[in-house]
């Protein structure tokens, strides 16, 4: 376990596990002299490099259709695997948030978004293989006229329309999808 620091103060504001304490080699010479520079990095002490770790982007879409309904998906793979989410999922190197959430509809449910509006962002921890990943949850609401040709694929094992009156945060399986369907439902 490793102190975490905020800024320059000596008060320890709790420990954990430094999020980057499971790579010990440097990415850039490959020394094993890869060590904690700071809480938002880790510096090689044989050629000089410092990495610092940053979240990683992700997106979900609340996508509703003509009569207001809100497609929802059923997890098939872990973390919480059956469980309700809304489509998304990783943004990929040199792709835009908007577009993320076009290709990543489009691959969890078959449709093409008419509209995509950015709505806010939660910080989030996605255990993936046994990491912790940090992410930038983005979340956007997405428009299409009917429900009628989805079809759940890839990360998803079903899809699942509700009004929004149905929807209740407690049946969604990831903590910020949680957090954003009770601010959604709210507005």
């Amino acid at each position: 376990m490793d102190f975490l620091y905020l800024s320059n103060t000596p008060k320890v504001i709790g420990i954990m596990s430094h999020p980057l304490s499971q790579f010990t080699f440097c990415p850039k010479c490959g020394a094993s002299t890869f060590v904690i520079n700071n809480e938002k990095s880790k510096r090689c002490t044989s050629c000089g490099f410092v990495y610092y770790f940053n979240p990683s982007s992700a997106v979900a879409c609340f996508i509703k259709n003509s009569q207001g309904e809100l497609l929802c998906v059923r997890r098939a793979k872990d973390p919480a695997k059956g469980t309700l989410d809304l489509p998304g999922g990783f943004v990929d190197m040199y792709e835009s948030a908007e577009e993320a959430a076009r290709r990543e509809v489009k691959e969890e449910t078959g449709l093409e978004l008419k509209e995509c509006r950015y709505l806010f962002s939660i910080p989030n921890i996605y255990p993936y293989c046994g990491f912790d990943v940090h992410t930038v949850d983005m979340f956007f609401e997405c428009l299409v006229d009917s429900f009628e040709n989805a079809k759940a694929a890839d990360d998803a094992a079903a899809i699942i329309p509700l009004a929004t009156k149905e929807i209740t945060p407690e049946d969604f399986g990831l903590q910020s999808i949680k957090k954003a369907v009770s601010l959604y439902i709210k507005d």
